[in-house]
């Protein structure tokens, strides 16, 4: 069968290439025809069908918004346990509420600052403190102590560990207090902020996405902000401040280029005639 062969050497590769192509292709797509196939029971993998998906599990959930729908890349979720799915649902939320709050601190502290001492007795002031990361070596241990005790303060009560008269809960009398919460919607602490909350379940499901959608941004934004303020010394990442890029090495000019090649030929010159002395020396002594 010659209908597609060719006496002419350049066509022929060029045919056999795209034949070894075009096989590669079609064996992944017949093993993903076949699996998918297998999981629907339709040869072109209607999602519909595939009913025993663990991921329909939680396709239903907030947060599961166009244009991925529930994305999942790590299978994290594909053994459909809604306990784990929960607690990291819950997670997700309170990283993205504090991310949004450290994006805003960001921008914040480039436009305000507070008035008088930082610290009395280490004579730092607000204005003496940078924005950014280079904040994090102004700040006294003190200080950085009461913001990790506030930290925990605020975890230790959205947890009920916590008692109203600020005693531990060791005995488990409030036990009963963090089963309640549990029961509640993941990020529910019982808190209703003026002006966000609402008993309209349809508005509030689109508020609620929001929220989680701008967390979500916030988290990547807050990250990309440590790291060109890591890189460049700026929170907003000044180009001009990462003088260590080295996207900076500047092209040589062709005289100095044409200067760098005469030198190694030079070198490469006096090397060949150190070796032939070399060699030279060594035959009129054997």
């Amino acid at each position: 069968f010659k209908v597609l062969t060719s006496s002419d050497p350049a066509q022929k590769q060029k045919k056999l290439a795209a034949e070894l192509a075009n096989g590669r292709l079609a064996m992944m797509a017949i093993i993903g025809m076949f699996f998918q196939d297998g999981l629907t029971g339709s040869a072109w993998g209607d999602w519909s069908l595939y009913t025993a998906s663990p991921l329909r599990a939680f396709e239903g959930e907030l947060g599961v918004q166009a244009p991925v729908g529930f994305w999942d890349p790590l299978g994290l979720s594909k053994n459909g346990d809604a306990a784990v799915f929960r607690r990291r649902r819950i997670t997700e939320i309170k990283h993205g509420r504090i991310s949004m709050l450290a994006t805003m601190g960001y921008i914040t502290q480039q436009l305000i600052r507070f008035p008088g001492y930082l610290s009395f007795s280490g004579g730092v002031k607000f204005s003496d403190v940078p924005n950014g990361l280079g904040a994090i070596a102004k700040v006294p241990a003190a200080g950085w102590f009461q913001i990790v005790l506030y930290g925990l303060y605020c975890e230790g009560t959205t947890q009920n560990w916590i008692l109203p008269g600020g005693d531990f809960d060791f005995d488990g009398q409030y036990m009963k207090k963090m089963d309640a919460a549990n029961k509640r919607a993941p990020g529910d602490y019982g808190w209703k902020p003026p002006l966000l909350a609402t008993d309209d379940a349809e508005l509030k499901k689109r508020r609620l996405n929001a929220e989680m959608a701008n967390g979500r941004l916030a988290m990547v934004a807050i990250i990309g902000m440590f790291f060109q303020d890591g890189l460049t010394g700026s929170a907003w990442g000044d180009w001009a401040l990462y003088t260590a890029s080295p996207l900076r090495a500047e092209p040589l000019s062709v005289a100095a280029a044409a200067a760098a090649a005469s030198k190694a030929l030079t070198a490469a010159k006096a090397a060949t005639n150190t070796a032939t002395a070399v060699g030279a020396a060594a035959a009129a002594g054997s």
